[in-house]
C-alpha cells in the first residue's frame, strides 16, 4: 500500500453564505483535512490567534514574500493582502494530507492554474434576499458595506460554472453533509483507492 498525494479542496462563497461555519463543521467531521492558514496584512480581530487564525504580517513583509515567490496565490481585498504559502502546501500534499483553502474567487483561479486537479466548491445562499437578511442580521456592517457585499455576491455567483460542486446553504445540516460528501467521494476514486490498496486488489485479482 502507498499513500496517494493529498487533494486540494477550494471553498468559495459570497460573504454571508455561511462558508466559515460550514468549513468549521467539515474540519470537525473530517480531522484528516487540514485548513491552510493564510497570511494577511489585516489586524487581528478579537479572539484570533496568530498562526492559527492567520499568519499576521505587515505590508512590507507580505510584499517581500510576493517578490520572493512565496505565495501560491494572493489577492488584495478591502485594502489588505491575503495569501497562501506555496511551500507549506506542497509539503503537506506530498505527505498525503488533504488541504482545504478557504479563499476568494481570485485565489481559486490562481490555485487552479497551478493545480488544475484541485476540487473547487462554491457555497450559494438560497437567494439574494436571504443573503441580505443574513448580512443585516450580523448587525456589524453599514448600509454601504452591505450594498457592496451584495453587489460582489452577484458578480461571484456569475462565476459558478467554474466550480466542480455547488452547495446551496438553505438548511445548514444538509449543506454540511453535502460538503462532507464531496471530500469522501473524492477519496473513493479508483485512482486513489488503487494507490492505497493496490497490493490487496492485486492479490484478489490473482486468487483464481
Amino acid at each position: 500500500m502507498s499513500q496517494p498525494q493529498g487533494t486540494i479542496y477550494i471553498v468559495v462563497a459570497p460573504s454571508g453564505a455561511g462558508k466559515t461555519s460550514l468549513v468549521a463543521a467539515l474540519l470537525q467531521a473530517e480531522p484528516d483535512v487540514e485548513l491552510s492558514v493564510s497570511y494577511t496584512t489585516r489586524a487581528p480581530r478579537e479572539g484570533e490567534v496568530n498562526g492559527k487564525s492567520y499568519h499576521f504580517v505587515d505590508r512590507r513583509q507580505f510584499e517581500q514574500m510576493i517578490a520572493e515567490g512565496d505565495f501560491l496565490e494572493y489577492a488584495e481585498v478591502y485594502g489588505n493582502y491575503y495569501g497562501t504559502s506555496a511551500r507549506w502546501l506542497r509539503e503537506r500534499l506530498a505527505a498525503g494530507r488533504d488541504i482545504l483553502l478557504e479563499i476568494d474567487w481570485q485565489g481559486a483561479r490562481q490555485v487552479r492554474e497551478v493545480f488544475p486537479d484541485a476540487i473547487a466548491v462554491f457555497i450559494l445562499p438560497p437567494s439574494i434576499a436571504v443573503l441580505e437578511s443574513r448580512l443585516r442580521g450580523r448587525a456589524t456592517d453599514s448600509e454601504e458595506v452591505i450594498a457592496r457585499r451584495l453587489s460582489e455576491a452577484r458578480s461571484e455567483i456569475d462565476l459558478v460554472a467554474e466550480y466542480d460542486y455547488l452547495i446551496v446553504n438553505d438548511d445548514f445540516a444538509t449543506a454540511r453533509q453535502d460538503l462532507i460528501s464531496v471530500i469522501r467521494c473524492q477519496r473513493l476514486t479508483a485512482s486513489k483507492q488503487l494507490q492505497r490498496h493496490g497490493s490487496s486488489i492485486a492479490a484478489m485479482q490473482t486468487a483464481r
